[in-house]
């Protein structure tokens, strides 16, 4: 069960131990991940069996076991396809490879090992180049948090960090800002590990580690390219933190990513970096914070009578049309969203704009509840409203809110 539901993902299609071989097994696994969308493909060693699973819509699901010796030798194929040692299992390890999926062409599959009790653990990231690619209009931002983010990219310099744990949306909002960016009058130099998706006009390079080429090494090179805007895919270090900051007061458009559970938080982790107070102040433009939650499939989704609780939307109610907040919705089951209740995923996220009160407060080094409060006073919609207003709009639920969003923050 899975929310309450069945999971009735069509199953037929996955290979039975008895009737194929385990290369066989395994490329019809990765086809399967591909044509239902999910992101994670799970190879999981048990003691008698290996467990295959799979994250869709941010929902682990498990599908089917296959028996120890089997299964072996199907995490011994994935290594194999992403070019790692099969002799050594005591230690983690990374590799990638390309799968041409008959439905969906190329699919950059990236394999990380773990030793575990029983054996090895497989996970495999699954990227559809072809799907991840959106317009800033169409990653659904809010029309106050899009005006917001919008304005950012407007400026010549300074720091734009996007924050949110793995799976969030990071780069595909990068790519995104990018693009609106990549108009031909400015070089943009992109550092990425690994460069997730090719954009014709920039200059994008990949952190190499094997070589000792980290985004520190690679940031500094590529100030050396004389960019107008760089995008550096993560934040990892206080060297590359403090050099971003420089770039930004020196004239270039930075935008980064960053591990942060909420905008104020993503300043806090620039303090931890040894950023100084000042240089980050002066540079930073803004933070945009996010979560994917689950997208109610409009086909089956059904009404939940509001008649009892007209107040619920109250506290957002100034960014709701006259027609938002009447009625709620709890997920349905059809065939097209595979008997889940939810069709896609969608953004949540709250925009922090840096204007000259929270300027000073970063140069005090204040929390990131006193920048938090400022912003809201300044009209950040925090993460809370920005899901409650979702669920007024009908595009998801009360129970994707707070899976998602952190618990302290719901008020």
């Amino acid at each position: 069960m899975v929310d309450g539901l069945t999971l009735t993902l069509d199953l037929s299609k996955l290979p039975r131990e008895f009737e194929t071989t385990p290369s066989e097994a395994v490329t019809a696994l990765v086809e399967f991940a591909v044509d239902v969308g999910a992101s994670d493909l799970f190879f999981l060693s048990e003691e008698d069996a290996v467990a295959i699973a799979v994250r869709h819509m941010g929902i682990v699901r498990q599908l089917r076991t296959y028996g120890r010796e089997f299964g072996t030798r199907m995490l011994t194929n994935v290594k194999v396809l992403a070019g790692m040692d099969i002799s050594d299992k005591m230690k983690p390890s990374e590799g990638r490879w390309i799968s041409e999926a008959e439905t969906r062409g190329p699919v950059d599959v990236r394999v990380n090992t773990i030793p575990t009790m029983f054996g090895e653990d497989i996970t495999c990231r699954i990227l559809n180049r072809d799907m991840g690619l959106r317009s800033l209009s169409e990653l659904g931002l809010l029309s106050h948090d899009y005006h917001a983010l919008t304005s950012m990219l407007k400026n010549p310099s300074g720091l734009i960090l996007v924050s949110g744990p793995t799976g969030s949306g990071k780069t595909t909002t990068l790519y995104s800002c990018l693009q609106a960016l990549n108009d031909g009058r400015r070089k943009i130099n992109t550092l990425e590990d690994p460069v997730e998706y090719v954009l014709p006009g920039l200059r994008q390079s990949q952190v190499n580690l094997k070589q000792h080429v980290d985004f520190s090494t690679l940031l500094s090179a590529s100030l050396r390219q004389a960019p107008d805007v760089i995008m550096i895919g993560e934040i990892r270090d206080s060297e590359t933190a403090e050099t971003s900051v420089r770039a930004a007061i020196s004239g270039h458009l930075v935008l980064a990513t960053l591990h942060a559970q909420s905008a104020s938080t993503t300043v806090e982790s620039m303090y931890a970096q040894g950023v100084k107070l000042q240089f980050l102040a002066s540079s930073l433009l803004g933070v945009v914070s996010q979560r994917l939650v689950r997208q109610l499939c409009r086909n089956c989704r059904q009404p939940i009578d509001l008649s009892g609780m007209s107040s619920m939307f109250d506290d957002v109610r100034r960014y709701l049309s006259d027609d938002d907040g009447r009625v709620m919705y709890s997920p349905g089951q059809c065939l097209d969203c595979l008997y889940t209740g939810y069709a896609s995923r969608m953004c949540v996220s709250e925009v922090l704009s840096v204007d000259q009160h929270i300027q000073s407060l970063i140069s005090s080094g204040a929390s990131a509840l006193e920048i938090e409060q400022a912003a809201r006073q300044n009209g950040m919609i925090d993460f809370s409203r920005s899901a409650l207003i979702r669920v007024a709009m009908g595009e998801t639920t009360t129970d994707e809110m707070f899976r998602v969003v952190p618990m302290e923050r719901v008020e």
